[in-house]
Formats: C-alpha cells, structure tokens, sequence
C-alpha cells in the first residue's frame, strides 16, 4: 500500500494532531491510548482520481490487534492512582477494576460478555481514528492541498512512481 501522500502530508498532520487534542481529551482514550491507536491506522485516500469525490477514509483493520495494548495501558494508569482523562476510568468502575483490566490484556477474561468491551472500544477506536481523517482531509482542503494529494494518491494507486 502506497504512503507517498502521507509522506507528503506530515506538517499539515502535526497541525491537525494538536487540533485533534481536544477531541482525544473527550473521547474514551488517554492520549497513549490514542498514540498506540494511530500507529494501528493506516489512511487511505478512495476515489483520489476525482478531488470532488476522493475522501480520506482510516483503514482500522489493526486496531483489534492493540486492544491488549490498550488495556494494559489502562491497567497501568489505574495501579497509579486512575486512568486521566475522558471516559478511560468509566471502564475500571464497572466492578474488577485493576483485576479485570491485567485479565483482559492476558486473554484470560471470565465471563460471557469480555468480548463486546472490545469490539466497543474497537469501534470507538475506529470512529475517533475517523473523525481524524475527516480533520486532516478539510485541514487538506483549507490549505489548498487537496488536488495535489490526491493527484499523488491517484499516481501511486495506479502504479506511477512519480
């Protein structure tokens, strides 16, 4: 899969990541979580042949593979006196707390519901990630950028190197 117009885009995402911030600080996610999150997604560009079209969509297929990351991160932030920021700490409250947390991230959760904690948090993972692509995509456009990524979006998808 082609990179070529991330690699072209890394200023205007420093940009959008400090924006973004805030919108991590409200979600569910410490911003480790959203760190190791981000390093799950790949973004892609659909459509890039046609600017009026073309939109960034996060490619999230990873993000599944993280969760025990995830959770382990959660545990760590509770065994230090609770997880900052948005909704992280809601997860530990529900009754297991550090215990549920260290079992979930080794695999060993009881109980017939530890599965859709984590498609929930894949799905929150999965719409953030989104939001995001949306971000960087009219940053993108403000800037006047967008013709030109998606004409390398569109060359690098067709197999033109330049």
């Amino acid at each position: 899969m082609n990179n070529r117009w991330t690699d072209q885009v890394v200023g205007e995402r420093m940009t959008v990541d400090k924006e973004f911030t805030q919108d991590v600080m409200n979600s569910e996610f410490t911003n480790q979580e959203w760190d190791l999150i981000m390093s799950a997604v790949e973004f892609e560009i659909e459509n890039p042949d046609s600017p009026a079209d073309a939109r960034i969509v996060a490619n999230t297929e990873k993000v599944a593979t993280i969760v025990p990351e995830l959770d382990d991160i959660n545990a760590q932030m509770q065994a230090m006196g609770g997880a900052p920021g948005g909704g992280s700490s809601d997860r530990g409250s529900s009754g297991g707390g550090i215990v549920d947390s260290v079992k979930s991230a080794l695999g060993m959760g009881g109980g017939g519901g530890d599965d859709e904690p984590d498609q929930e948090r894949i799905d929150a993972a999965s719409e953030l990630a989104g939001r995001y692509g949306e971000e960087l995509q009219d940053h993108l456009e403000s800037k006047g950028r967008w013709e030109e990524i998606c004409a390398v979006a569109a060359r690098s998808q067709s197999g033109d190197g330049s």
